[in-house]
């Protein structure tokens, strides 16, 4: 009886453990930032959408994107057992057959896929099987292993979310979504280097071509600078079309600015250790400073 019960427990445990490791197989860091540029995108759309069909709409587009993760994760097993930052995922990790992660990351795409066509519109699940195979396919298997710009057009699939928010509200595309596009698709390559440049022993190791192992440190503070400056003019955009008022365009050029300025004084620190300190808080600002626009969205659609 006692035996019978432990057995219950341990098979209980098991089930749950596996549960617990698919869900980490769907990058539940990515989707919770997912899911809150595609809800900025919807509830600043001109249509109102009710809470529920709201709550189902981002439910599938976050499943979309889980599903990316879980394929994501299937092809680069062989690389994440290489890195320090991602050894502990589920597949290298042997919590997850790599072939289940495959089946799961397929299911997922369906069911979220058809779940956003039959609940919302055409446009919005079209969309998402676009990010979900964008992802999959011309960023993780064609160019991740093969050029340094790899995060740079990859950065595509990460900035269509908000757009899909806007789509599931309004069943069409227009240029204020695009804006949403825009800030993200810019904001990711400066975000990534600087996270590229203090594990860069990570890339080099699982022999992927990130900027600071192709081109060197000083080309990709260069670039990062660069891309920092890119960011000036795609804030300016929403307030240029009408899509924003004072609010946005002020607050926001003032958080872009000064990571202008952080990133500037990344590009003129002197190599020595404390640079990779300086990365780090690029690195970790450009989080918050995303985060901090789309919420100048909704307040500056709120006021």
């Amino acid at each position: 009886m006692t035996v019978n019960i432990i057995n219950k427990k341990t098979v209980s445990f098991n089930i749950l453990s596996y549960i617990k490791s698919l869900l980490l197989l769907m990058k539940p860091r990515v989707m919770s930032l997912v899911i809150f540029t595609s809800a900025v995108g919807l509830l600043t759309a001109p249509s109102v959408v009710s809470f529920k069909d709201s709550i189902i709409g981002i439910f599938f587009v976050a499943m979309g994107a889980g599903a990316a993760g879980a394929l994501n994760m299937w092809y680069e097993a062989d690389l994440d057992k290489l890195m320090t930052r991602t050894c502990l995922r589920p597949i290298p990790t042997g919590k997850v057959n790599r072939s289940h992660a495959l089946i799961f990351g397929i299911l997922l795409s369906i069911i979220s896929v058809y779940g956003l066509y039959y609940f919302t519109n055409t446009i919005s699940a079209i969309l998402l099987l676009s990010t979900i195979s964008f992802y999959l396919f011309v960023y993780t298997i064609w160019l991740k292993r093969l050029t340094p710009q790899n995060i740079v057009i990859g950065g595509a699939a990460g900035a269509l979310p908000p757009v899909i928010g806007w789509t599931i509200a309004t069943g069409s595309l227009s240029i204020e979504p695009i804006t949403f596009f825009l800030i993200i698709f810019y904001w990711t390559p400066s975000h990534f280097w600087a996270l590229s440049l203090y594990k860069a022993q990570d890339y080099e190791k699982a022999k992927i071509p990130m900027l600071p192992i192709t081109n060197g440190i000083e080309a990709t503070k260069k670039k990062i600078f660069v891309y920092s400056l890119f960011m000036i003019p795609i804030v300016i955009l929403p307030y240029y079309i009408g899509f924003t008022g004072k609010i946005f365009l002020f607050t926001s050029l003032f958080l872009t600015l000064y990571y202008n300025y952080i990133c500037y004084d990344l590009l003129n620190f002197k190599k020595n250790k404390f640079e990779l300190n300086k990365a780090k808080k690029v690195f970790s600002y450009s989080i918050l400073y995303l985060f901090l626009l789309f919420v100048l969205f909704l307040v500056d659609n709120l006021f």
